[in-house]
């Protein structure tokens, strides 16, 4: 079986991440897959980069301006929505003809346009389609914001000036997209039970086929390691409790940075002392725009891209806090708990389903900053902080580790391959 990952990075992002996941689970487990991207930064012979040609830019560039247009020429939102009107045909390429399974995953931004995918699936290729988000159920938005326009027609997107019309981008989207599935079977699977849940009511997947895979995690990588050398190569005290968030970026809102911030006020309120023996440690794009605004003592890391240094850090920590506000299974989430550390995050997409309330971590309320603190008070408890470790690591063990994953993805595959064959 030959599969053929579609992805727009192979390193930027959290899908990039999880994609490339997978195309190590799937080697590892007897598929020859291959990785295709838009942007390639590796020298890994089995991911392919797009052709050098003037068009690959150009696409990314015009349909930001389409996007720029309809935003009345404001910024505000401007990479936030995705219309796919322009992109690259990979169906003339010598690794998309040796493949029996596409399996598309984040494909935005100049990378696929709506016309190539809907020439992928009129090809005689078998086409399995990862979300990531809610983008591929809906129409140019990839979080919801609370909106429920996708369970019947999206339009009056909250995401365009005024609120958008009847008729706005977001409806023109949309009925393209009806027009590309329309006859045509995807299988679509979704990285949460949460998020399967959200795009089984969306009326632009009707009738076809959607499962959920978690992302897969290499726990030979992302494991428990000596907390004192990961303090000491990091630049962390060996003498105080850590707390640590990450992002790529920390002040996405998404992240839920301000709830982080309240959490803080209201442990130290709580209890003065925590000042004198708790530190945060925050590793992520602009970490230090916030530092200066937490009640404890702060470590800004930056962006790390390494692996390996990425793996030290979560083992320098005592507790991972995540307050995102809307999130579907946080790879951030899946690496701490990897390497033993219990995590706190707000019960909101797939998060509840990653920690098990006071079994791995802590579940608080949505938007509550006075839980959150409660749940980093709690996990950081040396009473019961032993068993919270044990029990992230093993949770990770049995249902992310690399086998796992790639036997679920190994029956879609087979699933597909033998309904193309079907409708044929």
């Amino acid at each position: 079986m030959r599969v053929l990952i579609v992805n727009t990075s192979e390193k930027t992002g959290g899908a990039a991440v999880a994609a490339n996941r997978l195309l190590d689970a799937l080697n590892n487990n007897g598929v020859k897959a291959k990785m295709l991207v838009r942007d390639k930064l590796s020298d890994d012979i089995t991911v392919v980069g797009l052709p050098q040609t003037p068009w690959r830019q150009w696409s990314f560039i015009w349909e930001r301006l389409v996007v720029f247009f309809h935003l009345h020429f404001s910024k505000h939102h401007l990479y936030e929505i995705d219309i796919a009107n322009a992109g690259t045909d990979i169906t003339r390429l010598r690794e998309f003809r040796e493949a029996d399974i596409i399996h598309l995953h984040w494909i935005n931004q100049g990378m696929l346009s709506l016309k190539v995918i809907r020439k992928i699936l009129d090809s005689n290729k078998a086409v399995v389609w990862t979300m990531h988000d809610i983008w591929p159920a809906s129409s140019i938005c990839h979080y919801s914001r609370g909106c429920n326009y996708f369970k019947s027609h999206c339009h009056n997107c909250q995401l365009l000036p005024g609120g958008g019309y009847d008729n706005d981008l977001a409806s023109k989207v949309w009925q393209a997209k009806k027009r590309m599935l329309a006859d045509r079977n995807i299988m679509f699977v979704a990285c949460s039970k949460w998020l399967e849940g959200e795009v089984k009511r969306s009326a632009l997947l009707v009738g076809q086929s959607i499962t959920n895979i978690p992302n897969p995690i290499d726990t030979r990588v992302f494991c428990p390691g000596d907390k004192r050398e990961a303090r000491m190569a990091a630049g962390l005290p060996l003498d105080k409790r850590v707390i640590l968030f990450v992002s790529q970026k920390v002040t996405d809102k998404r992240k839920g940075m301000e709830f982080f911030v309240g959490a803080l006020e209201r442990l130290v309120e709580r209890n003065p002392d925590v000042k004198d023996n708790t530190v945060v440690a925050i590793l992520g794009g602009h970490a230090e725009d916030v530092a200066d605004q937490l009640a404890l003592p702060s470590f800004p890391l930056g962006y790390v891209s390494d692996e390996r240094r990425i793996v030290s850090i979560y083992n320098s920590a005592d507790a991972f806090v995540l307050p995102s506000l809307e999130d579907n299974l946080p790879n951030t989430i899946m690496e701490a708990m990897a390497c033993g550390v219990p995590c706190v995050g707000f019960k909101v997409g797939g998060i509840p389903e990653m920690i098990d309330h006071r079994r791995n971590g802590y579940v608080a309320a949505v938007r509550d900053a006075d839980d959150l603190a409660e749940g980093i008070s709690w996990v950081l408890d040396p009473s019961h902080h032993a068993e919270l470790s044990a029990e992230a690591v093993r949770k990770v063990s049995v249902r992310y580790s690399q086998h796992s994953v790639a036997m679920k993805y190994i029956e879609v595959y087979n699933q597909a391959i033998a309904f193309k064959r079907y409708r044929i």
